[in-house]
This record gives structure tokens, sequence and C-alpha cells, in this order.
């Protein structure tokens, strides 16, 4: 028990002592057994107060402090670090929360809002009493990570992270690093192709001793916890030799007999199951789709270079860290959706790119010259009917950008953007000035009033209300219709539901928190980066990356990793393996092994978060949390039961 305990009352301005009586609150808690000291300040985080408290505590030989303020979430650090400086264990040391749970709370009850922050205070001090001093725990880590996604985000992470010392395991799980970025053409800014970036990347990977690439690989698997996972990784064969030459690929490919469409280029091609790699793709070697592969052998007969006997392979790795960039994919319309799938000059925003770079000077389409087209926006964002109610923030810029190529390549162009207000913000805010002293043409609707696209005879009429002219009823026959596709989360959630990382409303990856943990999951080492987290461009996605390799290199740099000790523990005297605490647990933090001659549960403390879900759930009060003990909750209780507010 401790018997010098200083209380400390603040007026946090007037946030607190407008409505509270800060000197009663701190009369009543001088008279309360233990106290040696209580005061009251302005501003109990103010410089000179931390000082006088940080005094107080060595000069009366203080075992313990209060201090009745704001939210923990505020200043818990803060007060902790006081009491460190001043040579008192940071935990003898408990914050009442008075203003967000009394003065804010009661502002129309100055009388009932003092009694309450004097029973808050109470409790604090009664806690604080049956603290113990603890130390934060400390375990080893591998300084390795391992990278799930070989897009732009992933290889700028693992060129970070391995020229800042770090093992970086790269895991792709196509045959070809690149991702959606290499699907596009000239990028803004500044104007490089997708292709470019993607080379300049791969190239800078292959440097790198200390990034070890896989591609055709699956993280299948995972255990362990934060600096000392266990992945397993499944690698499908790409079907050629290793340093084969590529005598005959061609030709093999040629007599390969399966035709599928060619998702590299969203449907509007097709190509054969023992694939050719495409501008932009890394590395450039051949590989067979086993998904359509009918192994029928014709490819084997005419090069030497295939081999359809290749063994499927399975690998486990350590690592101190995971980090996912999985990207996303391009938003499917549904059949008739804006008569996508009905009239064959209805395509997706991705299909008129690859149309662009496959095409030559002109643009031709299914046989057809265009010469007038008309974008319809937001279609699979900001539904209004539907799960994608976000904006995908990235479509609005790449709409108008491919506006402005088409223009380039067919000058006489006629070009209708039929939206429901531009979002091109910051930089990219020129391309739609460029796109208006184009003579680009602007029409705006309502999400209560969707444009409709039907057919009249051999053309394709789009039907909408401007209501940038009042409403007017405008009646369009463009030679192409293109659906402004947005961004929806990956299909396959495979990896997602093995790390089990938490989902946002909008389906992508959740973060902690947006601004202050933007890249972290809750799975303590598993960190999200890209647009596996959300919508961006391709330079967000960078910087997110950027973000995610600086926070893993902080994690693993000291191959060390510091704990809170608010944690669970189990006497294994009471413990009966009921197995109540792991079914609870939802961060795995419970193992059971031999003790005291029984099988009993132990905690993992690198996955313990301290949470105290697994306390209540223990029939036989076996566990207990260090920092909220029973002899502290319930001395917290016997005194506000004490109070009569």
């Amino acid at each position: 028990m401790k018997n010098k305990i200083g209380v400390y009352v603040c007026h946090c301005g007037g946030n607190i002592s407008d409505v509270v009586d800060v000197n009663k609150v701190r009369e009543e808690a001088e008279k309360i057994d233990g106290v040696a000291i209580a005061k009251h300040t302005i501003f109990a985080c103010a410089d000179s107060s931390q000082k006088e408290i940080a005094e107080d505590i060595k000069n009366l030989g203080l075992d313990g402090i209060v201090v009745a303020s704001c939210s923990p979430k505020l200043h818990l650090f803060t007060f902790r670090a006081v009491a460190e400086r001043a040579g008192l264990n940071p935990y003898n040391y408990v914050q009442a929360n008075i203003r967000e749970q009394s003065s804010w709370a009661h502002s129309d009850d100055k009388k009932g809002a003092t009694e309450k922050a004097i029973a808050l205070v109470r409790s604090a001090v009664e806690r604080v009493s049956h603290s113990v001093a603890m130390e934060p725990v400390s375990i080893s880590a591998k300084n390795i990570t391992t990278i799930v996604g070989a897009g732009v985000a992933g290889m700028k992470a693992a060129i970070e992270l391995a020229d800042m010392g770090s093992q970086v395991y790269l895991i792709e799980k196509s045959h070809y690093v690149g991702g959606r970025t290499s699907q596009w053409g000239e990028l803004f800014m500044p104007g490089e192709t997708g292709k470019s970036v993607v080379s300049y990347l791969y190239q800078e990977v292959k440097k790198r001793q200390n990034i070890n690439l896989f591609t055709g690989a699956e993280l299948v698997s995972k255990k362990g916890s934060v600096g000392n996972f266990e992945i397993e990784v499944k690698i499908t064969p790409r079907g050629i030799k290793k340093d084969a030459g590529t005598s005959g690929l061609e030709k093999a490919i040629q007599v390969c007999p399966v035709e599928v469409s060619d998702e590299f280029n969203f449907g509007i091609t097709r190509r054969k199951a023992l694939m050719n790699f495409h501008p932009g793709q890394f590395p450039e070697i051949a590989s067979i789709d086993a998904a359509n592969c009918t192994q029928c052998g014709k490819c084997a007969e005419i090069s030497e270079a295939v081999d359809l006997n290749l063994a499927e392979e399975r690998i486990t790795l350590q690592t101190g860290s995971v980090m996912i960039t999985t990207g996303f994919d391009p938003y499917e319309p549904e059949k008739s959706e804006f008569g996508y799938g009905d009239y064959d000059n209805v395509i997706t925003l991705p299909q008129l790119e690859r149309h662009l770079e496959l095409n030559g000077k002109d643009l031709v389409i299914n046989g057809k010259r265009i010469r007038s087209m008309a974008y319809i926006y937001c279609v699979g964002s900001r539904q209004p009917e539907g799960e994608n109610k976000y904006c995908s923030r990235y479509c609005c810029t790449s709409a108008v950008h491919s506006a402005i190529k088409v223009r380039e390549k067919v000058p006489g162009m006629t070009v209708y953007h039929i939206n429901r207000g531009i979002r091109t913000y910051g930089k990219q805010e020129i391309l739609y000035e460029q796109s208006s002293k184009n003579g680009d043409i602007y029409i705006q609707f309502n999400e209560d009033m969707f444009p409709e696209v039907s057919r009249n005879g051999k053309h394709t009429v789009v039907k909408v209300n401007d209501i940038l002219t009042a409403g007017k009823e405008l009646e369009i026959e463009p030679d192409l219709v293109v659906l402004v596709t947005g961004m929806v989360p990956r299909k396959d959630n495979a990896i997602g539901e093995s790390l089990k990382i938490p989902r946002g409303r909008d389906k992508f990856y959740n973060e902690i928190h947006p601004k202050l943990r933007p890249v972290e999951t809750t799975i303590d080492g598993v960190l999200i980066a890209g647009v596996c987290q959300g919508p961006k461009n391709i330079t967000e996605s960078v910087k997110s990356s950027l973000a995610a390799a600086a926070k893993t290199y902080s994690l693993l740099k000291r191959e060390e990793i510091t704990l809170e000790p608010i944690m669970a523990s189990v006497d294994p005297d009471k413990c009966e393996v009921c197995d109540s605490c792991s079914t609870a647990c939802p961060f795995g933090a419970f193992e059971f092994v031999e003790g005291n001659g029984k099988k009993v549960a132990r905690v993992i403390e690198s996955n313990c978060k301290g949470c105290g879900m697994c306390l209540p759930v223990c029939p036989t009060d076996a566990i207990e949390l260090s920092g909220y003990t029973n002899a502290e909750i319930e001395g917290m209780i016997d005194a506000l039961m004490e109070s009569e507010y």
C-alpha cells in the first residue's frame, strides 16, 4: 500500500474549474488516507507544473501520484514521464479524468460535477495505493521484413528497407511484378509511363542483394508474433526452366490450343495459356497460366525451355514483420449497367487506357473509328444504392488525363464529361484547365437522376439531365461511352483472412488510426500500405509505402522490441485449462504448456494487448491483469460506492 501519494487537481484553464470547484476537490483529496500532499494547478501539463510535481516527488519522497485533469488519452505518457524523471516508477501514476467525465459531461450541474470529481479522485487514489512498480517487457526481434505484393508500393518499400540495412522478402502472387501500374501508359505527373516506373523499380530491386524476390508466390500461413513470425510460402512453378534460352518459345506460344481473355488488357484481347509478358511486366520471361493450361504438352514439344513437370514448392521464412501492399481491383460494372455488356461501344476507363496503348495514331475500337466519346463518371464509386459509397479519388484525374491524350491522338475528337462534380484536386487541377481549354464539354448530374444509356437503331444514346443548365434534358449520340470506374478491394482476400487483418466499412484493410497510426493494423508487426487500405493514386501509394517502411525499420532496427507491461498473467495453480481465455482473446495471446505437473494456459507476452477480455470468462479467477489487478479495481469500486453522487 502506498502512503505518500501526491494529488494534483487541474483547472485546465477554465475547462474544469468553470464547473468543478477544484479547491474543494483538493481539500477532500487531502483528507484521504495515504495522501501526503494535494494541490491544484491552472495547467498540470505546463512545463512549470510538471517541474513542481517532479520536485514534490523528490523532496517529499512520494510513492504514488494522481493527476486529476483531462483524458489519459492526451497526457498519460506526459505524466508517466514526469514520474520517471523524478525517480518514481511510471506505473505508480494514475490519471483521473475530471474534464470529459465531469465538467464537460455535467456542465449544467456544478455541485454534482464537483461531487463526481471528488469520487473519481478518491477512486484514483485507491487504485494508485495498490499499484505496483512494473518494467517494460523486451523481446528479441529479427530485422527482416516480408512484403506481400510487388507493385510500385511494395517494390519501393523493399528498396527503402534494404537501403536501411534490413533483409527483405518480396512476395508477388503473379509471375510478374508491377501490379496495376504496369497496365498504364503515360502517367500524370510527370509524364513518364507506367512501364518506365516499373522497370526502374524492378532494376533497383534486382541490384540489392538483401532483397529476395519470389514471384508466383503466396503467403499461406503465419505463426508467431511481432519480431518473430514464421510464415509459409507456396510457390507456383512458372513452367519455364531456369536459365533456359528462349529458343522456340514464340512458336510454342503459337501452338498452345488454349485461348482465354487477357486480363492484362482488361479483356479487350485474348491470350494463350502459355503467356508471354507484356511491356512493363518483369521479369521478361514467359510463364504458364496453370489455372487454364490443359497440360497437352504441345508447347513442350516445340521448346526445350518449357517444363510442365516442375513441382509446386513450399518454403518457410522467419521474419520480424509483414507488410501488405496487395493493391486493388478495378470496379467491374454489372451486366447492362449503363449499357455495359449490351453494347460493344460501352467500355470502362481501364479498357480505354489499354486501347490507347494498343492503337496506333488513330483510335479504332471494334473496327470503328472513334470521333466522339462520352465519359460517365462515378461508376462503382459514391453509389447511393450499393456497397461502394466512397469516392475512388483517382478516377476524375485519370479520365480527364485520358481525354487530353485522346485529343493528342485524334485532334478533332468531341468529348463529353458526364459527371457529379470533377475532383482533380491539388496539382492535378491543371488537367481540368487543359481539358476545358481543349473544348471538352462538361455535363453534371445529380445522384437521384443518373444518365441512361440506350440504343436507337445503330446509335448508342446517352440521356442526361444537366444541372448546369437548370436540369435541361440532353441526348448525346457518342461513338464511344467510357464508364469511369472506381477502385474496389481485391476479390481474393486470402491474405487478409490468413493474417486476420481487420477491414473497414468499405472492405479495404483498416489502419488503427488514419492520422496518428496510418499504416499500422491491430496485429502488431503487420502493416499495410498502398491501395489495399483505400483508393490512392500512384504518388499517394508510394508515400504510404515509405511511411510503412520507416515504421517497420524503427520497430526492428534494434532487433529488440519493448512492450507495455500491462498484460495478463495466469496463476497455474488455479488454471483448469477450460480454454475460455483463448476463445475470448482476439489476439491469439494464449497457449497451453506443461506447468506444475499439468497442462496450463500461458500468456504469449508479445501477443497480449492488455485488453482484459480474458479476465471475466475465467471461471477460477486464475488470470490477473497487471496495472488493473483485482485489488486495484475492487479498491476503486469501494471508493466510488462511498460517494453519494
